[in-house]
């Protein structure tokens, strides 16, 4: 594995999480419902965690070289989430959130793999801290639409 193409790859993880912590700050932003507060915590919760991995992303790129993309026009043509233009209903909202954590989680282990590959031994512990996160991640949203 080449640098380049980790780099790459530490690009596309940084706008896609990006993008899902700004969906889960919008969510917790304009969550309404019989379940308000349960809801606005976990969102909140959720993305404030997700903006902590960011920027440990964002420092690697820097560490390994490379500028780190830091546009919302530059997130948009790298991120593998979709863009949140509605509200939604609490449900509907964790169902795409639901979805969109497994995008993260299958960008997470390819990075991991070429991390490893490449030998970068402090980004490949960094990507399972991230792993581990979105993995309790996805079984708590399954468990809320369980």
């Amino acid at each position: 594995m080449d640098k380049e193409t980790l780099v790459e790859n530490m690009k596309v993880l940084l706008a896609s999480s990006y993008s899902v912590a700004l969906k889960a700050q919008n969510y917790h932003w304009n969550v309404t419902g019989p379940n308000f507060g349960e809801y606005h915590t976990f969102f909140g919760d959720y993305y404030g965690s997700v903006y902590d991995f960011n920027d440990l992303y964002a420092e690697h790129i820097r560490q390994l070289g490379s500028f780190t993309p830091g546009s919302l026009e530059r997130f948009s043509e790298l991120t593998k989430i979709t863009d949140e233009t509605a509200v939604p209903g609490a449900k509907f909202m964790m169902v795409r959130l639901e979805s969109d954590n497994k995008v993260i989680l299958s960008i997470l282990k390819g990075t991991h793999a070429a991390a490893e590959e490449f030998g970068d031994l402090g980004l490949v512990a960094t990507l399972e801290d991230a792993i581990r996160f979105h993995s309790k991640m996805s079984w708590m949203l399954e468990s809320y639409l369980a």
